[in-house]
């Protein structure tokens, strides 16, 4: 087995950020585990570490994922009674709603405004969210007094060296 040639005539010089990846985020942060799990299962994750990427992620609980009556991996419609699915296909649709739905929870933009009142779409076409200022603490970050489409609050927020990452105590739903 071999590894990259390195050029010993060179120091070597650990690349550093001033502040960690939304992957670095999601890693340590036990309470997105699962959304940080479905994630990994896509092309998607790989942004989360991109430098170059500026994302603002929706990132739903563990509590808020498990409160869920489907799965993310099961879509948000049931397959019909009586229609035989083959492994493969199951296989397949079941990786196209982990994608829609972790889609569904990224803003391909950093930063944004969560006072303002325009939707902001998603990584899923044709999905957009709006937040809505609600009564609040003034004295609290301006993040704090407002909802996520409508009825979702932000529960926590962190800063990345390539984005934003609000953790929220519900999902985007996809129908």
């Amino acid at each position: 087995m071999s590894g990259p040639i390195l050029d010993e005539s060179e120091p070597y010089t650990p690349q550093t950020h001033s502040q960690p990846s939304l992957a670095d985020l999601l890693t340590i942060e036990s309470s997105a585990s699962i959304y940080y799990s479905y994630a990994r299962e896509t092309d998607l994750s790989a942004l989360f570490s991109d430098a170059h990427a500026r994302l603002t992620l929706l990132v739903p609980t563990n509590k808020a994922v498990m409160a869920l009556a489907r799965k993310p991996h099961e879509g948000p419609a049931p397959v019909k009674d009586g229609v035989i699915t083959s492994e493969a296909d199951f296989d397949a649709l079941s990786k196209e709603n982990v994608v829609n739905w972790v889609s569904a929870h990224i803003i391909p933009q950093s930063p944004i405004s969560v006072m303002s009142p325009e939707p902001y779409d998603t990584m899923l076409p044709e999905k957009s969210v709006t937040f809505r200022q609600v009564e609040g603490d003034e004295s609290m970050p301006e993040w704090t007094r407002v909802r996520l489409n409508d009825d979702i609050r932000l529960i926590a927020m962190k800063e990345a060296s390539n984005g934003v990452l609000y953790m929220i105590d519900g999902t985007v739903k996809l129908d």
